[in-house]
């Protein structure tokens, strides 16, 4: 009877997982579809609106993660490999920490924009705390107090608009050399506080999730009956020009 819960338990796990792939995928491929179809309507907003390009790469990086997540959840439920949670954190931790150690302030990048959307937006620093930019060589090469422009303590602004690369304080002429501990920075890490923001918002992620994936699945429905009630046409009858 402990054995066939067990066994209950275990492929279930694997369904929810599965789900959560299949969810992160058509996230995923929604953060795409925004950014890569040029004949409809949304790319002229791109034009002329920055947060729906930056609405897309948070779909993107959140599509992948769920992806990753139910991909390693589902190996974990099938083979019992307790470890795998504590490898996803341990890789996610890894992917930022490289992020922040190339970050590169004269370079056009969607992922260090991410980044900084993230750290402006959560009032975070670095990952586990502000003591991971010190691993930026081109940040700590600077002979004055330089920072994460991103990072900056300041008033309470709910816009979408942030702040990039780096910036130097006022006044730092007086100082010598650029210490972590001069910066007018949030000193406590994003990755706590992202985890929360996770899972307080779990329901809502689902939530567009699932309504993306039915309009998905509708869609195909849709297809699929009317390749099938559509006739083959003849088009040599057609007059060409």
């Amino acid at each position: 009877m402990g054995s066939a819960c067990i066994k209950v338990t275990k492929y279930f796990l694997f369904l929810f997982n599965l789900i959560f792939f299949i969810l992160g995928a058509v996230i995923l491929g929604f953060g795409v579809w925004i950014l890569a179809d040029k004949s409809s309507f949304i790319s002229v907003l791109q034009t002329s609106s920055s947060s729906l390009r930056m609405g897309a790469y948070i779909f993107i990086g959140v599509g992948a993660v769920t992806m990753l997540m139910g991909f390693l959840g589902c190996i974990g439920a099938v083979n019992e490999v307790r470890c795998l949670l504590g490898l996803l954190k341990q890789e996610m931790g890894g992917i930022v920490m490289e992020l922040i150690r190339d970050y590169n302030s004269s370079r056009e990048d969607s992922l260090q924009d991410a980044w900084d959307y993230v750290q402006a937006q959560v009032k975070c620093c670095g990952w586990a705390s502000f003591y991971n930019w010190t691993d930026n060589t081109e940040l700590m090469s600077r002979s004055e107090v330089t920072y994460p422009c991103s990072c900056e303590k300041g008033e309470e602004d709910n816009s979408l608009s942030m702040r990039k690369g780096f910036c130097e304080t006022a006044g730092n002429r007086t100082r010598s050399g650029n210490k972590p501990e001069d910066w007018p920075v949030y000193q406590e890490g994003c990755m706590e506080k992202v985890q929360a923001w996770l899972q307080e918002n779990l329901g809502i992620i689902l939530g567009v999730g699932v309504g993306v994936a039915v309009i998905e699945l509708l869609g195909m429905v849709l297809s699929i009956c009317l390749c099938r009630h559509v006739h083959s046409e003849d088009y040599s009858k057609v007059p060409k020009y």
